[in-house]
């Protein structure tokens, strides 16, 4: 089968910087070799500046960003504890069904799909929650919600309740201040902003979850408790064995979070800020009509409507057979009435929106 190259303009995967495909192609490490720990130590070290945190246990964990998603709760839900989850679009839903199949008494705030959180729905939904759950960039809708503004008002009401962010859409792509914003536990994937083939989860715990952290989970691959032995040491300070884990991944990794850095958080927000805005203004010259509501648009993901008597699928088919562009169906509901346009990472430039554009106009004879 012949290689056929996409620009790969969906909700993910993006296509890669090229210092994190460079990377892949470099000579294999062992996961114990002293030169891959020392690579492992930085890649986290980069996460941390990336994400806004000192949290010691920052980590990339190895599966795809539903993995960061499974450990929050497997290592930090007990059965019977209350979890409020903010549900406004698929991820949230998401969140419900990891968090009850780990017994936890899961306390849903639904919103329309579209909408952002409203803090203060979430904190009327109960007292005193174990974990109050919400995702900052809702790849579904495009989608954004204030969570430190949630963070605050949970901290300000006092207790042990902590919080968990979903970060798969905003890492890397928007700046973003775990620590000031009261965030305890948080994950991200690799294949959005990031900028890395999709493979690894980002994965950071403040050091007030992690007394709290179960300490005999039901999961052996997903124990924190056990992949922390490996990552920064167990109590003897040797690295413990517990999982191959994908070193080229985390190479490639390391290799995109230097070049996010090199370009510097602040100028890496801006470029995204600056492609989403061009492109949700060339659609709206097209006479399209965006779906997010303005004021909580995301950059990184645009949502936008399908025109009345336009196929969803066929505008994408075309796209895809005759120009090499990916573009994503709608989410839930909306899978046929939504288009999803992904400017992330690499792709988060204004030739990459010309491109779309010019291809979309022909396509739909504007």
């Amino acid at each position: 089968m012949a290689l056929v190259e996409r620009s790969l303009l969906g909700p993910g995967p993006s296509n890669t910087y090229p210092e994190a495909t460079a990377a892949l192609a470099a000579p294999l490490l062992g996961h114990l070799d002293p030169d891959f720990l020392k690579l492992l130590d930085d890649t986290g070290e980069r996460l941390r500046s990336v994400w806004g945190t000192r949290n010691l246990r920052t980590l990339p964990l190895s599966g795809t960003g539903s993995i960061g998603m499974e450990a929050a709760f497997v290592n930090f839900v007990r059965p019977g504890d209350v979890v409020v989850v903010a549900v406004n679009g698929l991820f949230g839903e998401r969140m419900c069904d990891v968090a009850s199949r780990y017994g936890a008494e899961v306390v849903r705030v639904d919103h329309e799909w579209g909408e952002p959180v409203d803090v203060q729905r979430v904190l009327e939904a109960h007292p005193s929650p174990a974990l109050v759950a919400a995702v900052h960039a809702e790849t579904s809708t495009g989608v954004r919600s204030d969570i430190g503004r949630l963070g605050e008002a949970l901290r300000s009401r006092g207790g042990n309740t902590l919080l968990l962010a979903d970060c798969v859409t905003s890492i890397a792509g928007e700046q973003i201040d775990l620590d000031a914003w009261n965030v305890d536990i948080a994950y991200a994937g690799t294949q959005k902003c990031l900028g890395v083939p999709p493979g690894l989860a980002p994965f950071t715990v403040s050091e007030r979850a992690w007394q709290r952290r179960v300490e005999n989970p039901t999961t052996w691959y997903l124990d924190l408790g056990l992949i922390g032995n490996y990552v920064t040491g167990g109590a003897s300070g040797g690295r413990a064995y517990h999982h191959t884990a994908p070193t080229a991944m985390v190479a490639s990794l390391h290799a995109a979070l230097g070049r996010v850095l090199d370009e510097g958080m602040p100028a890496v927000a801006e470029r995204h800020r600056a492609a989403g805005e061009a492109l949700q203004e060339g659609l709206r010259r097209m006479g399209l009509e965006l779906f997010a509501p303005e004021g909580n648009r995301l950059h990184q993901l645009t949502s936008v409507w399908v025109p009345e008597g336009v196929d969803s699928a066929d505008v994408r088919k075309q796209l895809l057979t005759d120009y090499g562009i990916e573009i994503g169906a709608g989410a839930g509901p909306f899978a046929n009435s939504v288009w999803r346009i992904g400017l992330m990472g690499n792709n988060a430039r204004l030739d990459r929106v010309e491109m779309l554009l010019g291809a979309l106009r022909t396509v739909l004879g504007r």
